[in-house]
């Protein structure tokens, strides 16, 4: 685990990465937010992508108006007997078939913006060409139908059908079917005023609101296609930044994780030569306090030999401390595994501190549950967190206080060790801190017997390195409990000789 230094400069690295790599993605969402909060007053939105699907929709449904066109001739002479509906027929299949050839040639192209509006405007102009054909449909009439009305249905549905299709196949081209069916519209309404005739009014007045409705449908479905397209870049767009931000995610743990791999060799190799040096320190300072060598003269040399000693010892053990942390972190703290009793273990280390106890006229209470088996695990971890949470009992118990050691059954059929003192207590809000490596309460921080931090976080990883839990209960002025727990997995029974076989020893089974 990194310290708080290394952490910060960490942090502050993949915080300005962020905001320098961010800054074109913050750009694209702000334009795609402005572009759904635009009018439909200013240019248009998806010019090349509403062209595109116009093209492609035209390319897709190329055979259905010349199939119309071929049907509505060949009914128009049945009913009438005039052929001049055939040449109207094929001026109409040309015009159709020369839009086609532009929409085809448009597909091929990569437009630019101006390029998209020139193929627009083009493409506007063919479907009032192809329009225009359909007006010059409106001047045929029936001299053989006489006042029946028959032939006035016939061009009623033709263009009926015909404006359908067109809204149909231009959704994504504004104002193409106005332009296609305009002029056949004024040319009914003229007709219709020269005339004076009924059938040509209702006519006129059938295909003008039969227009105006299909293009108010025209332009809802338009506008919800632009809403979908919307909702899709918008989507695009965070989905990019989705990814910007898990590609940096992953930049950073990728540091992070050679941070620490430098951080665990770089422990593993200065071990020795710190730990050899210490070591001399440690052997001579105590020769020296000892007098083995004979009296110092001067009783401050003496005192001074005895601070040296205890420095190098407070030292060592933060040493030891950090290196047993980084193992852990590294994957490489082995457990040796065997059977032990917990209530043994506990024993020693109480007898451990019991000294230090007493120099501060502090008691230490045992309530242990008898006949205990034995639980598998490694010895000196399991040693480790016991001594670790002892020495703090002791250490933040003021003067007269008191230290209650129990071990037991819990209920899901695993072991504990708890440990509580009447010591000043830890606030709440600084639990998560006391938790963290090299984290220190203010009451430890306040204290003379200040530590490293190490202690909990080291407990905390030997457990779960024996799949247990460690457990901390405190409040201010009420003192502090902490409990070490073994899951039931970790629990030895004996098992009685199956009948009919000789008898042995008693096996253990390990539920692990």
């Amino acid at each position: 685990m990194s310290s708080g230094v290394s952490t910060s400069t960490d942090k502050i690295i993949v915080d300005r990465s962020r905001a320098h790599r961010n800054k074109a993605v913050s750009k694209a969402v702000r334009a795609m937010r402005e572009r759904l909060q635009s009018s439909g007053k200013g240019p248009l939105v998806f010019d090349r992508e509403t062209l595109a699907l116009h093209i492609n929709t035209m390319l897709q449904g190329a055979m259905i108006m010349p199939v119309f066109i071929i049907v509505v001739a060949a009914i128009g002479i049945y009913i009438s007997g005039d052929a001049r509906l055939f040449p109207w027929a094929l001026l109409t299949l040309a015009v159709h078939s020369i839009n086609l050839l532009l929409a085809r040639r448009a597909a091929r192209l990569d437009w630019t913006v101006t390029a998209t509006e020139k193929w627009r405007l083009r493409l506007l102009v063919a479907q009032f060409v192809f329009g225009c054909c359909f007006a010059v449909f409106t001047l045929s009439d029936c001299a053989a139908c006489g006042s029946s009305g028959s032939f006035y249905f016939y061009k009623g549905a033709v263009l009926l059908v015909a404006i359908s299709i067109t809204a149909m196949a231009n959704v994504m081209l504004r104002q193409a079917l106005l332009l296609a069916f305009l002029p056949a519209v004024l040319t009914l309404a003229a007709g219709a005023a020269w005339s004076g005739n009924v059938f040509d009014l209702g006519l006129a007045g059938l295909c003008a609101t039969a227009l105006a409705l299909f293009h108010y449908i025209s332009d809802r479905l338009h506008r919800s296609s632009l809403t979908l397209m919307s909702y899709q870049s918008e989507k695009d767009d965070l989905i990019a930044e989705l990814e910007v931000a898990k590609s940096m995610s992953d930049e950073a743990r990728r540091r992070a994780e050679e941070a620490n791999l430098a951080k665990s060799r770089f422990l593993a190799s200065m071990s020795h030569e710190l730990r050899t040096p210490l070591n001399a320190i440690l052997g001579f300072s105590e020769v020296m306090s000892s007098e083995v060598l004979g009296p110092l003269q001067n009783p401050t040399y003496r005192e001074y030999a005895g601070d040296i000693h205890r420095s190098g010892q407070h030292l060592l053990n933060l040493i030891n401390e950090i290196l047993d942390l980084s193992r852990i972190e590294a994957g490489r703290y082995e457990l040796n595994e065997e059977a032990l009793s917990l209530l043994e273990i506990a024993e020693d280390c109480i007898g451990m501190v019991q000294l230090r106890a007493r120099a501060k006229n502090i008691s230490i209470q045992q309530q242990f549950e008898p006949n205990l088996p034995q639980v598998w695990a490694d010895e000196k971890s399991i040693r480790q967190v016991l001594l670790n949470l002892l020495s703090n009992a002791v250490k933040f118990t003021s003067q007269g206080g008191t230290v209650t050691v129990k071990v037991g059954w819990t209920a899901g059929g695993g072991q504990y060790v708890a440990i509580k003192d009447n010591g000043p207590g830890i606030a709440e809000e600084e639990i998560p801190v006391v938790l963290s490596a090299f984290g220190q309460g203010s009451i430890a921080i306040k204290s003379a017997e200040q530590g490293t931090g190490l202690g909990l976080p080291i407990v905390q990883a030997i457990l779960a390195k024996h799949d247990g839990q460690f457990i901390l209960k405190s409040q201010l002025r009420e003192g502090t409990e902490v409990i070490a727990i073994l899951p039931a997995t970790r629990v030895l029974q004996s098992l009685a000789p199956v009948a009919g076989t000789p008898a042995v020893e008693p096996r253990r089974r390990s539920f692990g």
